[in-house]
């Protein structure tokens, strides 16, 4: 049966079977001018002032995100994984890498199933696998030693027992900034790198949030730092309020979640007017297994042309990819003649 638009579905983005129909949750325009102030004040605020109205911005920011994040759009994968593959980019140039938002995807969708992708590719990995996992089992000790070597660390067993240690005590009862400031402190503190500390605070957040599925958004803050001064025992470093007053990590960590928390709204309003479009046309596809492709790319970032879709051959996938093409649901997104990839 093709997959067919339902009106309800794309003016409210509730799934069926939910409680109740959430309207979009547009950006406040005061929020829009304030990002830009939140940032002047994390970069030449003193005190706790400056501190508290970064802080303010961002919780704004945050919850504008949040209620965009409960829809749990049909495409939310898709956007979550685009947000994935921004966060890879990022953070590979930051390793003094030169690939970028093309080379990662090739390298992951080009690569065989069990093979090698590379470093690159398995920064890539580590960001889809933060937008793919339940949010409930990222910070296991297994899923942090399997993204730890994403990452290209090899923690013993002692460094990982005490990591997930700092983990447990950042996600029990400390507030919102010191959660994720700690995050960074712990990463710090066992030399794991910046990347590794955006994406502990990226799961620690949608976890005290209660999301589904994590959202990636600090990984591609190419100006979020790790600070400086000694790292300390999270137990030490978040004492009482959890977090040191006019702290420069947090006031920066404050405002960088204000840049990408906007980012991703503004990705969401675009996926949206994509997925709309793929959806709208869904019904006019007659190739076999049609449903099954178009549910692969409201899933994920991008799909390539051969790939394995039950009851579809080689050559239906590619002529149905020329469709919608055609039809301008989808795009072809490497701009090769050969070993195309699509996506929304």
């Amino acid at each position: 049966m093709f997959l067919r638009p339902k009106p309800s579905l794309l003016r409210h983005g509730a799934l069926p079977g939910s409680a109740s129909a959430v309207p979009m949750a547009a950006v406040p325009a005061w929020l829009r001018r304030a990002a830009p102030e939140a940032q002047s004040l994390a970069g030449n605020g003193v005190g706790l002032n400056a501190l508290e109205d970064v802080a303010l911005v961002s919780g704004a920011a945050i919850g504008a995100l949040d209620a965009v994040v409960r829809r749990q759009e049909r495409w939310a994968g898709a956007w979550r994984q685009r947000l994935a593959l921004s966060a890879a980019a990022i953070t590979a140039k930051q390793a003094g890498r030169i690939e970028n938002e093309a080379a990662l995807r090739d390298a992951v969708l080009l690569t065989r199933p069990g093979d090698n992708v590379g470093p690159a590719g398995r920064l890539l990995l580590a960001w889809r696998r933060l937008a793919a996992r339940p949010a409930a089992e990222l910070l296991t000790e297994k899923n942090l030693a399997a993204v730890l070597e994403e990452f290209g660390h090899a923690p013993d067993d002692a460094v990982l027992s005490d990591l997930a240690d700092d983990v447990r005590q950042l996600g029990a009862g400390i507030g919102m900034v010191g959660m994720l400031t700690g995050a960074f402190i712990a990463t710090e503190r066992h030399d794991f790198g910046r990347a590794f500390g955006c994406w502990l605070a990226d799961a620690l957040q949608a976890q005290r949030l209660g999301w589904a599925h994590a959202m990636p958004l600090l990984g591609a803050e190419a100006a979020l730092g790790m600070g400086s001064g000694r790292p300390r025992r999270i137990t030490a470093a978040l004492a009482a309020t959890g977090i040191e007053a006019g702290s420069d990590l947090a006031k920066n960590l404050l405002a960088a979640q204000v840049r990408s928390a906007l980012r991703a709204i503004d990705l969401f309003v675009e996926f949206e007017r994509r997925a709309d479009r793929l959806l709208a046309v869904a019904p006019k596809l007659r190739a076999k297994a049609a449903d099954a492709v178009v549910e692969r790319l409201l899933s994920d970032d991008a799909i390539v042309a051969s790939q394995k879709i039950a009851g579809m051959s080689d050559r239906g996938l590619r002529r149905l990819f020329d469709r919608l093409v055609e039809l301008g649901a989808i795009r072809e997104l490497s701009g090769r003649p050969t070993f195309r990839i699509y996506g929304l």
